[in-house]
């Protein structure tokens, strides 16, 4: 299975070259930005490539002919997801520090967790929708999603106050344990969901 999480890496050798410039621009010319976003980013940046990838490469058929059970398949998404996400925000982090661009713990902790529930929703839309234009989808729900976040979290500010009023209201850890207890149950069942739909699927 670490040879099908490394798979990832390898298909995406030319991808991986923009990497590190795309983060930097947004460094440098994403001042308006919260750090949070460039996380986000950042972590997205090799899972969701290598989704693309195998979407447009027919690369489930290779996979299926190969000597691996499809619960292993499976695993290794989730589990390179996780490991990929980790390097990559690692490497954002490392960017902050030399450019000297602040950040926070919360944008590390905020950019981990909108990662991992774009994941949850996003991954088993690659096995339940019929290929072709799914990648594309998400990177467009992507920049939505950076483009619209701050005029949403207003709108909650403004018209939902006695929420934020609570939110405010609760310790730091308390909704930070919160928060991870609840990406942790949507990725384990955005797993499982994607383990029915791939054990039914005919490639």
């Amino acid at each position: 299975m670490i040879n099908l999480i490394r798979r990832d890496l390898i298909i995406q050798k030319f991808q991986l070259y923009v990497f590190i410039p795309c983060i930097l621009f947004f460094i440098f010319f994403g001042s308006h930005l919260s750090a949070f976003f460039i996380f986000v980013f950042a972590g997205f940046f090799i899972p969701i490539n290598a989704y693309s990838y195998d979407e447009k490469a027919e690369t489930n058929i290779l996979l299926n002919s190969l000597p691996y059970t499809r619960t292993q398949i499976i695993a290794s998404r989730y589990i390179g997801a996780i490991f990929y996400m980790t390097v990559s925000i690692g490497i954002a982090v490392l960017l902050f520090y030399v450019f000297n661009r602040p950040f926070t713990w919360a944008d590390i902790a905020i950019g981990v967790g909108i990662t991992l529930t774009m994941f949850a929703f996003a991954f088993p839309l690659f096995y339940l929708l019929k290929p072709g234009h799914i990648g594309t989808a998400v990177t467009i729900g992507f920049i939505l999603l950076v483009i619209l976040m701050g005029p949403v979290i207003t709108f909650f500010e403004e018209y939902l106050t006695p929420a934020v009023n609570f939110l405010s209201s609760v310790s730091t850890s308390l909704l930070y344990l919160s928060s991870v207890g609840v990406i942790t149950v949507l990725y384990a069942a955005s797993w499982l969901i994607s383990q029915v739909i791939y054990q039914r699927k005919a490639f």
